[in-house]
C-alpha cells in the first residue's frame, strides 16, 4: 500500500487531497493513511478522531498523518493521540518538502512524544498560496462516471 487519503470537509479539501496523494507518493511514503481534516464544526473534528481510531484498529501497521484545518487549530490534541504518527499544518499539506520531511522523520524512527510529531507552521505568517495543480481526480472509476473535479478559485474559509 502506498498512501490513502481520507478527506473530511469542503470541496477545497477534496481538491487538495489529490495534491496530498501525489506529493506523499513522490516523497516515497508507503503504508500511510492521511486524514485531511475539517474544523468547521466540533462534529467534523470528532468524526476525524473517530475515523483515526477505527483505521488504526483495522490496520495497525499503517502510519497515520493528520493534516488540514483541524490539524492546524488543534495540532497538539491530534499529536496526543497514540494512533497518530505525524501532524502536518494546513499550509504545508500541499508542499512536497513537507512530505519529504515526513518520510525522513518516519525513516529516522522519530520519537513518539506529542511535540515531536507536530510539523505545523504559523498560518498567520502565510502571505501566498502554495501553487498546486491536479491532473485529475483518481477515483479508480471509468472517466464517464468519475465525480466532477473542482477548480480552486479562492480560499473562502478564514479559520486561520
Amino acid at each position: 500500500m502506498a498512501v490513502d487519503v481520507i478527506t473530511f470537509g469542503c470541496r477545497l479539501n477534496a481538491c487538495e487531497s489529490e495534491v496530498i496523494a501525489r506529493e506523499a507518493d513522490q516523497a516515497g511514503l508507503t503504508d500511510t493513511i492521511v486524514i485531511n481534516s475539517c474544523a468547521v464544526t466540533n462534529e467534523a473534528v470528532a468524526q476525524a478522531r473517530q475515523s483515526i481510531r477505527k483505521l488504526k484498529r483495522e490496520r495497525p501497521n499503517v502510519r497515520i498523518v493528520v493534516t488540514g484545518c483541524a490539524a492546524q487549530t488543534q495540532g497538539s490534541d491530534f499529536a496526543d493521540m497514540v494512533e497518530v504518527d505525524r501532524v502536518l499544518g494546513n499550509d504545508d499539506k500541499v508542499r512536497g518538502q513537507a512530505w519529504r520531511a515526513t518520510a525522513a522523520a518516519f525513516a529516522a524512527g522519530a520519537p513518539d512524544d506529542g511535540a515531536s510529531k507536530i510539523a505545523v507552521t504559523d498560518i498567520m505568517a502565510v502571505k501566498a498560496m502554495a501553487p498546486h495543480l491536479v491532473d485529475g481526480f483518481h477515483s479508480g472509476l471509468p472517466r464517464a462516471v468519475q465525480p466532477r473535479a473542482f477548480v480552486q478559485v479562492q480560499k473562502v474559509f478564514d479559520h486561520r
